[in-house]
């Protein structure tokens, strides 16, 4: 039997005990997990980037809506308006040069405001503008990879092949950029390591000064999209530890993978060689091809053709022929085997992109030399 002392001394030692521990022996609740830390994404660049760079906005809230809700768009400038509401932070600085941000150290300091894991980078308009060698701006490049690396050793950079210019205050600004961009995949290609891959984006190619500007220089609604459509699939590859080899480009089929820029074939007389299509496809095998005209500076310009498989059978492989108005000359193609004798071009497809399912479609571009206003041919197409 208690003691009433000891009863008593009992019950007051019980009263000073905090009611949250009593709780917490009787039932403790189960420990949560801790959330997971966000993947910090800085866009980096110029006004493309920046003002107001709604591209951005487009690509937060598809990521956001494909289930990638665990990323934090990071930088020291805020949103400046768009229709949508978005994680707007980024280091788009309107009017800046890449060259300049290089020489005057000043990524350093956005770095150690921001600590990104990965940087999607469109820088060099400015510069290009300024008639600045591409060498040159590469080297800025180089000096920004560099320091991003100091900041973070496993960082993964997304740099863009810079979208077209036609300003009507610089006629030579086009062809500069040509310049630039043709030489960024073996920039990308001598910088990139394995622990801080760096992947080229083409933002580039079948982007209209035209229809997707603007003012000939930044981008519209329909510039921000396409911007945005070209960002997605390396950045989600990024965020999933996965490094493309080359710039996913979203026009292409699903079963297609962009190639490096190749050269037209040239004959042993010094005169582009012609593969003619062949005339006998095999039954159930058919396609189409459209022709067209995606941009166009003075002295020259950029064509696409789209390959469509229009039969009930799937394609092995492709040929496309069209003639050339007098005066066009094509210099460069990428996604196609492409050759020119006079005006006769022929184009067939490469290692990844014959294989077409029945209405699936394969893209391939060029760039050219005018001495007038290009102008689209009719283009034909037999498939094998």
């Amino acid at each position: 039997m208690l003691r009433r002392p000891f009863l008593s001394a009992l019950l007051a030692a019980f009263a000073a005990v905090p009611l949250t521990l009593l709780v917490g022996l009787v039932a403790a609740p189960p420990a949560r997990p801790a959330a997971a830390t966000p993947v910090r994404v800085m866009p980096l660049g110029d006004s493309i980037t920046g003002s107001p760079g709604c591209w951005r906005s487009i690509l937060w809230n598809r990521l956001q809506s494909t289930g990638h809700t665990d990323i934090d768009f990071v930088g020291t400038l805020g949103p400046q308006g768009c229709a949508q509401a978005y994680d707007g932070d980024n280091e788009g600085h309107g009017g800046y040069l890449v060259t300049n941000v290089a020489n005057q150290n000043l990524l350093p300091g956005w770095l150690a405001a921001t600590r990104p894991d990965i940087v999607l980078m469109h820088f060099g308009t400015n510069d290009v503008w300024s008639n600045i060698a591409p060498a040159t701006i590469l080297a800025a490049y180089s000096k920004l990879v560099d320091q991003m690396r100091a900041s973070n050793p496993a960082m993964r950079v997304i740099v863009a092949k810079i979208i077209p210019m036609a300003p009507p205050t610089c006629a030579e600004c086009g062809q500069r950029t040509v310049a630039l961009n043709a030489a960024i995949d073996g920039w990308a290609a001598g910088k990139t390591t394995a622990a801080s891959p760096i992947v080229v984006v083409d933002q580039w190619t079948g982007f209209s000064t035209t229809t997707d500007t603007y003012d000939g220089v930044h981008p519209n609604a329909a510039g921000d999209q396409k911007m945005s459509d070209r960002w997605y699939p390396a950045l989600v590859a990024a965020l999933g530890g996965v490094t493309p080899t080359v710039s996913p480009t979203p026009t292409v089929s699903p079963t297609t993978s962009p190639s490096p820029t190749v050269s037209p074939t040239v004959s042993p007389t010094g005169s582009p060689t012609v593969d003619p299509p062949t005339t006998s496809p095999p039954a159930g095998v058919a396609c189409t091809a459209s022709y067209r005209i995606t941009n166009q500076w003075q002295g020259g310009f950029q064509g696409e053709v789209t390959v469509r498989s229009t039969g009930t059978a799937r394609t092995t492989g492709w040929r496309v022929a069209f003639t050339l108005p007098g005066g066009q000359q094509i210099t460069q193609a990428w996604n196609a085997e492409l050759a020119q004798t006079g005006s006769a071009v022929t184009a067939r497809n490469v290692s990844w992109n014959g294989a077409l399912a029945p209405a699936a479609e394969a893209v391939f571009g060029f760039l050219g030399s005018s001495t007038g206003t290009a102008t689209a041919p009719t283009a034909t197409c037999i498939a094998s």
